[in-house]
């Protein structure tokens, strides 16, 4: 309880008025009379909705279009106790029990809304796997909700419409992640992935950036467990060749790998081209025939 001696009572006109947290009310402490009921609790709230427990909110979590209700939908709770905190009756726990039960069903009581929880689902999955950030899953989600509006979903795996829409984000986003890295997360062939996303990018009509060699430098020196000099050797002789546009057109992965390899001979640090082409996910041949061109960049 807390003290309102502030406040006039109306009743015996005395300071003597109290607040009593539990009950919501305020009242009286000489003559008892109650002036107000069901108080909003103005005290700290001790409920977190993020990894931040300082950040504490009494208006839950903030919608995200990576729930199929982007986070507005109520249920019904796991506890057997009433609006009191009293526990619930025997003869109440079994309507109780059935009552969350249909409530459960019927927040996905069409196909649609089962379909988008089943990949939102699969997409919370991935965004562990490939430790992606909050924004890329936000973006991949929005690319689906999309692709469900135009009706590319039915008749179509949900694994490869969601791989498509996750390198699709990560495109966008210009986040370094290949379609090989993304098929092999969500455990299905690249060829499923790629037809997926050729489908999106002409339906949704996608504007993608061009692909940036140099976000993979730094990925792929850290597999490789390269020294930073020669991630800043690698990076030089990039931008020197993006400068002359001889990156255009070329793959990201396969043209940072043979700047590393470059770098790692002029700096050098002993690397097979085997070790760079594991770490990068290309071929050999790759690395040899990127090398040919940059080559004349080199000091």
């Amino acid at each position: 309880m807390s003290s309102s001696s502030q406040i006039r009572c109306p009743s015996c006109a005395k300071n003597a008025m109290q607040t009593d947290v539990t009950t919501g009310e305020m009242f009286c402490r000489n003559c008892g009379y109650v002036v107000a009921e069901k108080i909003e609790e103005s005290g700290p709230e001790w409920r977190a909705f993020s990894n931040d427990e300082s950040d504490r909110s009494r208006v839950g979590a903030g919608t995200s279009l990576t729930m199929h209700d982007m986070g507005l939908s109520t249920v019904i709770g796991s506890a057997d106790k009433d609006a009191t905190g009293k526990p619930l009756s025997a003869s109440m726990k079994s309507p109780i029990e059935r009552l969350r039960t249909w409530d459960s069903r019927t927040q996905t009581h069409s196909s649609a809304d089962r379909n988008l929880r089943q990949a939102l689902s699969e997409l919370d999955k991935m965004k562990d796997k490939m430790a992606l950030a909050e924004s890329v899953v936000e973006k991949a989600a929005y690319i689906y909700r999309k692709a469900m509006e135009k009706k590319l979903v039915r008749g179509r795996s949900i694994h490869g419409l969601i791989a498509a829409c996750l390198y699709a984000a990560c495109r966008n986003t210009e986040t370094p992640r290949t379609l090989d890295d993304v098929a092999e997360s969500i455990n299905i062939r690249r060829k499923d992935a790629a037809r997926c996303y050729r489908l999106i990018y002409k339906e949704l009509d996608l504007k993608m950036p061009v692909a940036d060699p140099t976000k993979g430098i730094s990925r792929i020196a850290s597999t490789a467990n390269l020294s930073e000099k020669t991630k800043r050797r690698a990076m030089e002789i990039l931008n020197k060749a993006k400068k002359i546009g001889m990156v255009a057109g070329k793959d990201p992965m396969g043209i940072a790998a043979a700047a590393l390899y470059l770098a790692c001979i002029s700096n050098g640090e002993i690397r097979s081209q085997k070790d760079i082409s594991i770490a990068a996910g290309v071929t050999e041949v790759t690395i040899r025939n990127r090398c040919v061109g940059l080559k004349t960049l080199l000091d």
